[in-house]
C-alpha cells in the first residue's frame, strides 16, 4: 500500500462545522443530565450585571427540545452578530487594500528590511502585539493583524501557521497576564482590589510568557523556513506561496502618490473609527465607519475602478465566509445551555468543589474552574461578571488571597480563548488565516502545557508567598 493510500485509509479529522454541531449535541444532552438553576444578578455600577453569591437556587427543569436546538444556531450568529460582521468587513477590507497594490509594497519594503535577519521580525511582531494588548486590552485584534501579516511571513520563507500564531499568541498574552488590561484591573477594582496593585509579580510573568512564546513560535518557523514540507499547513499555503514567495527578488516596489494618499485615507478613517467606538463600546460603530471609508479610499487609489474596488469587497467576504458561519456556530453551543438553564449550576458546582480544598491546591483548583468554564463562557468580561462575584468570597473562606484568585481568573481565561473552538474571535482568525482548527492544535497544545505548568508555578508561588 502506497504512503497515499495509507493516508487515505485513516482517520480524517471531522470538518470544524461537524465539530461544532457534535459539540451542540452534547450541550443538549447536558441540560437533560444537569439540574436547572440560577443565581440571582445584580446591577453593577457600570450598569452591568454580576451574580449574587448567596443566591443560588434550583428551577424546574427546562431541557433544550427539539426546536430549540434547531433555533441556536441562527440565534446564535444573531448574538454573535457584532463578530461576524466584523470578520466580514476585515476580510472585505484586506482584499481591497490588495487590489490597490498598497499590500504588496509595504510587504516588499520588509521582506527585504528583514532579508538577512527575518527570523527577528517573530519576537519584534509579538512584542508589538503583546504591548498594544496591554494598552487596550482586546484579543481580538488579531482578526486585523493576521491578513496584514500573513503576505510578509510566507515572502520571508515561513507559513500561515506562523503568522497565525504571532498575532494570536501576541494579542492573549495580556490578556492571559492582565499587566495593564483595563478589563483585569475593572475585575481587580471588583474585587476590593487596587488598580495596579501587584503590578510587579505580573511583569516578571508577562516577560517570561512572551520569552517562552516567542522562542516557541520561532522554533517552529526556523524548521519551516528549513524545509517547507515540513509546515502544517504546506498544503494549504500553496497559492499563497505562489502569490508573496517572488516578493524581494525582483525590483523594489514603489508607491505612487495616490496610493500613499489612500494608504492614509485608510490609516486616519481607521483611527477616526477606533476612538469613536472605544466612546461607545460598539464593534457596529467601528463596522460603519470602516465601511465609510471606503468611499474616500477609492478616490484615493490609482489602480482600482470603483466596480473592482466592490467586487474585490464581495471576494473579500467570500474569503472569510466560513470563519463568519464559525463563530455562529460556536456561540450556539452557549445558547443552548443557557435556553436549559444550567450555566449557573455548572458554575456553581465547580465552586463548591473549589471550596473542600487546602489554600494551595484551591488557587490551583481556581485555575482548573476558569480554565473549563471558559470552554462554555469565551467572553473574558462575560466569564468575570459570572465566576468572580462566586471565587471573591470563596478565596477568603479557602484562605486564598484575593489577589491570587483573580491571577487564577486570567490564567484559566487566557490562552484558553485560542484553544477551545467556542471561542468565535479565535476562530474567526483562524479562518483568517486559512488554518483548520485540528491543525492548530497539533501546533499550539504543547505550548498550552508551557503556559499550564508556568500558571500552576505561578499561582502556587502567589499562594505560599502571600501574594496580596
Amino acid at each position: 500500500m502506497s504512503n497515499d493510500q495509507k493516508k487515505k485509509s485513516g482517520f480524517k479529522m471531522p470538518h470544524i462545522y461537524v465539530i461544532l454541531f457534535v459539540f451542540g449535541i452534547v450541550a443538549a444532552a447536558a441540560t437533560y443530565l444537569i439540574p436547572a438553576g440560577e443565581f440571582d444578578r445584580i446591577e453593577l455600577e457600570n450598569s452591568r450585571a454580576a451574580v449574587d453569591p448567596e443566591s443560588f437556587t434550583y428551577l424546574e427543569s427546562t431541557p433544550t427540545g427539539l426546536t430549540e436546538f434547531i433555533t441556536a444556531i441562527p440565534r446564535g450568529l444573531v448574538d454573535a452578530g457584532e463578530v461576524v460582521f466584523f470578520t466580514l468587513i476585515i476580510g472585505g477590507m484586506f482584499m481591497v487594500l490588495r487590489e490597490s497594490g498598497i499590500i504588496e509594497i509595504a510587504v516588499d519594503k520588509m521582506a527585504r528590511k528583514f532579508s538577512k535577519k527575518s527570523i527577528f521580525i517573530i519576537p519584534v511582531l509579538v512584542a508589538v502585539f503583546a504591548s498594544v494588548a496591554t494598552l487596550i486590552g482586546t484579543a481580538e485584534l488579531s482578526l486585523v493583524y493576521i491578513p496584514v501579516i500573513i503576505p510578509l511571513v510566507i515572502a520571508l520563507g515561513y507559513d500561515s501557521m506562523t503568522a497565525a500564531a504571532v498575532a494570536l499568541c501576541g494579542t492573549v498574552i495580556d490578556v492571559y497576564v492582565g499587566v495593564l488590561n483595563p478589563i483585569i484591573q475593572d475585575l481587580r477594582r471588583q474585587s476590593g482590589l487596587p488598580t495596579f496593585s501587584g503590578l510587579g509579580f505580573r511583569l516578571i510573568l508577562f516577560v517570561i510568557v512572551l520569552a517562552v512564546t516567542a522562542w516557541f513560535i520561532m522554533r517552529y518557523a526556523k524548521k519551516v523556513q528549513k524545509n517547507p514540507e515540513a509546515s502544517l499547513v504546506y498544503e494549504d499555503d500553496a497559492e499563497k506561496r505562489e502569490m508573496y514567495s517572488s516578493i524581494g527578488d525582483s525590483a523594489p516596489l514603489t508607491a505612487t502618490k495616490r496610493q500613499i494618499a489612500g494608504a492614509l485615507t485608510v490609516l486616519v478613517f481607521s483611527r477616526y473609527s477606533n476612538i469613536r467606538s472605544n466612546r461607545t463600546g460598539l464593534v457596529y460603530d467601528r463596522n460603519g465607519w470602516l465601511i465609510h471609508h471606503y468611499g474616500y479610499y477609492c478616490r484615493s487609489c490609482n489602480r482600482t475602478n470603483l466596480t473592482r474596488i466592490s467586487e474585490a469587497f464581495t471576494k473579500g467576504f467570500r474569503e472569510v465566509l466560513m470563519g463568519a458561519i464559525i463563530v455562529g456556530l460556536a456561540r450556539s453551543i452557549a445558547v443552548i445551555l443557557e435556553d436549559g438553564q444550567v450555566m449557573d449550576t455548572i458554575v456553581n458546582g465547580l465552586g463548591t468543589v473549589v471550596g473542600g480544598l487546602p489554600p494551595v491546591l484551591a488557587a490551583a483548583g481556581m485555575y482548573f474552574v476558569q480554565l473549563l468554564i471558559n470552554f462554555v463562557i469565551p467572553s473574558g468580561s462575560g466569564q468575570a461578571l459570572v465566576t468572580m462575584p462566586i471565587m471573591a468570597p470563596l478565596a477568603d473562606m479557602v484562605n486564598v488571597t484575593r489577589q491570587t484568585a483573580v491571577l487564577a481568573f486570567q490564567l484559566g481565561d487566557g490562552f484558553a480563548h485560542i484553544l477551545y473552538p467556542t471561542s468565535g474571535y479565535f476562530m474567526a482568525a483562524l479562518a483568517l488565516a486559512g488554518v483548520e482548527w485540528h491543525k492548530w492544535i497539533r501546533f499550539f497544545f504543547p505550548l498550552f502545557v508551557i503556559f499550564m505548568v508556568i500558571s500552576l508555578s505561578a499561582l502556587t508561588i502567589a499562594q505560599i508567598t502571600g501574594w496580596s
